[in-house]
């Protein structure tokens, strides 16, 4: 059973307060770095990824999750990758949602779903879509390099852009909660949290249903754009910059009446690859705030905690 809780919301006017830089302008560069440090969050226009290609993936995305229940649960039970339903992951996180969990590698895609003919025209959509929005997100961090004045201009990016990247696609689908019409709160569709890896690309449909935490706590919703890709500094990222960037907590709603799908790639380095503030961006006399690790020590750790557990404050020196 999902928990019910009655909402505390503030600054409700926010809403329409979300960054939006268009990565075609001159300055995206310094108004990135300006968006990563004030909230950890913005959208981004301009992106380059066609309209036709994300419409493609989503009307694929609806009509898997439109099957029986048994017919999408031979996709694999996500553990954590392939199909889930309310439980999120391992550790008691349950939510009104399914997904579908894909690990992203040099390799093509694994699960067993998708090697179906019945299923090429979702495999295509989704290799195709897993090309641009990776190379979205390296844009962005390299956009981002360039706002902070380091050079090389790949230095973050490379991290995801290398062989042995560790990235993921989520595809998650809320459906219509109709008890929430009779209740006087809210219901949980995926449970307040931040996200372990560099950086997340997130794409919606037009339902409503993402909230974000602000520095006082309160949570402010976040209004959807089907024509802007949304971006969400991850953990690792906040580390890199020694705490300059903000890894920003966030949360989804579920909708009485509509259903919501997002999909969202997370940019995550290499499993062996050393987290620890860049020397490039600390200032003369800087301490760092976290101790070296790696990415797999601190994806592990991840796995073991539950969605809303500070997952930093075990790094913090």
């Amino acid at each position: 059973m999902v928990m019910l809780t009655m909402p505390v919301l503030k600054q409700s006017s926010f809403c329409c307060g979300v960054p939006m830089i268009s990565l075609s302008e001159p300055d995206s560069g310094t108004l990135l770095v300006r968006a990563c440090e004030d909230l950890g969050f913005f959208k981004v226009t301009d992106h380059g990824i066609p309209m036709e290609l994300i419409a493609r993936l989503e009307e694929e995305a609806l009509q898997f999750f439109a099957l029986p229940a048994a017919d999408k649960e031979l996709a694999g039970k996500a553990n954590p990758f392939s199909y889930g339903s309310k439980s999120i992951g391992s550790n008691g996180d349950l939510g009104w949602v399914e997904y579908l969990l894909m690990e992203i590698t040099s390799k093509p895609l694994s699960m067993d779903y998708l090697q179906k003919p019945s299923a090429s025209s979702f495999r295509s959509a989704l290799n195709e879509y897993i090309l641009e929005v990776r190379n979205l997100a390296c844009r962005i961090l390299e956009l981002m390099a360039q706002g902070l004045g380091i050079e090389p201009s790949d230095v973050l990016s490379k991290l995801v852009m290398d062989g042995e990247s560790d990235s993921m696609l989520r595809l998650n689908h809320y459906p219509p909660c109709p008890i929430l019409q009779e209740l006087n709160g809210f219901m949980t569709g995926f449970g307040e949290h931040t996200d372990p890896q560099i950086i997340s690309v997130l794409r919606s449909n037009n339902t409503a249903g993402l909230e974000i935490s602000l520095r006082d706590d309160s949570w402010v919703p976040v209004l959807p754009d089907q024509e802007s890709f949304f971006i969400n500094v991850g953990d690792s990222l906040q580390v890199l910059t020694n705490g300059r960037f903000r890894s920003v907590k966030h949360r989804v709603l579920a909708n009485a009446l509509k259903s919501r799908l997002s999909m969202i790639y997370f940019g995550g380095p290499p499993p062996g690859e050393r987290l620890a503030p860049l020397p490039l961006l600390m200032a003369e006399g800087e301490q760092s705030q976290y101790r070296e690790f790696t990415w797999c020590e601190y994806k592990s750790c991840a796995y073991k905690t539950l969605l809303a557990d500070n997952r930093l404050d075990r790094f913090h020196k």
